[in-house]
């Protein structure tokens, strides 16, 4: 399989935004011990006490940056898996990886900088277009065997 193009061209794109998505992770960690604003009461008491098993406003964004990545690459590492076994072009193919990537780094840029509206709104659907574009490619491909 790593012999076609497109698919080790997916290979690159989605292991960066797994990357990316371990990147949320890791914000998410370090926000939440300088806000000291942990989950789990263990984790408050090992921290400073009782006081700080709390929510906090920016733990929350990133947490919901996290969870909104989550909800959204995972969908595209099946479709951009499935797509380039469907045998699109190398060019379309990375073009649909591309803008899928570069729209999902905006969408958390714009998350966590708490970018004015609509910049979230418009990352966000602009990285759902290539996925429909290759849900919609891949329903044409095996339409005949349904």
């Amino acid at each position: 399989m790593i012999r076609n193009n497109v698919f080790s061209c997916f290979v690159f794109y989605a292991v960066l935004l797994v990357l990316k998505m371990y990147v949320m992770a890791v914000i998410t960690g370090q926000v939440r011990l300088w806000k000291k604003a942990f989950a789990n009461p263990e984790d408050a008491l090992r921290r400073g006490g009782l006081q700080f098993h709390r929510l906090d406003p920016d733990v929350e964004r990133c947490r919901r940056a996290h969870r909104n990545d989550m909800e959204n690459i995972f969908p595209f590492l099946f479709l951009g898996a499935v797509y380039s076994m469907t045998g699109p072009s190398l060019a379309l193919a990375r073009l649909h990886f591309l803008v899928f990537l570069g729209a999902r780094v905006l969408h958390s840029v714009a998350y966590l900088g708490a970018l004015p509206a609509p910049t979230r709104s418009l990352a966000y659907v602009v990285a759902q277009v290539p996925c429909v574009s290759m849900a919609l490619q891949i329903l044409a491909t095996v339409v005949a065997y349904a």
